[in-house]
């Protein structure tokens, strides 16, 4: 009877619990408006690696405004791109995908819906949250001190106080 009681309570508290994701060995998140946080160390060099796709055509079942603010490397054209407005915009000039590994692992269906119970939107990682967003990895000098950065990868540059987008190639940086 007493752990049916604790599996009630669990229960009751997992629901209406408003979960923050910090990783990397950070403890905490930064702020109430974050759903996922990277480790803010000043000598960090890890940041996000988005996904490679062979042709953003078939990126998606569907193209629907879901989608928007998919963030992607198209090895079809070497360039780091976003869904917005329901378009391809392009965040790179065009790169090199020769040292992207292919996953040869099958395919195992949804990806990760942080913030949400459900989304329209397809992806391997979605954050779907009102009231929440993504603190990106911070890296000072990406261009610098990044030794052998991934193309694709994404993090925000603390010194130039911009996003920075590497195409396999060279590193982009929007304001």
């Amino acid at each position: 009877m007493k752990n049916k009681i604790y599996n009630i309570i669990f229960c009751a508290v997992a629901v209406i619990v408003n979960a923050q994701v910090s990783m990397g060995g950070k403890l905490n998140v930064d702020g109430a408006s974050a759903i996922l946080d990277f480790n803010d160390l000043t000598s960090n060099t890890n940041g996000i690696i988005l996904p490679a796709v062979d042709d953003t055509t078939n990126a998606f079942n569907s193209m629907t405004s879901a989608n928007n603010g998919t963030f992607l490397f198209d090895k079809s054209n070497n360039r780091v791109r976003m869904y917005e407005n329901n378009i391809w915009v392009n965040l790179t000039d065009e790169g090199a995908s020769s040292s992207i590994i292919p996953n040869t692992s099958d395919e195992s269906g949804s990806g990760v819906i942080m913030g949400s119970e459900t989304t329209d939107a397809k992806g391997i990682l979605i954050l779907e949250a009102a009231d929440k967003a993504l603190i990106l990895p911070k890296i000072a000098n990406p261009h610098l001190t990044v030794k052998s950065p991934y193309p694709g990868m994404l993090c925000y540059d603390t010194v130039g106080r911009a996003i920075a987008v590497y195409d396999g190639n060279v590193w982009s940086y929007w304001k």
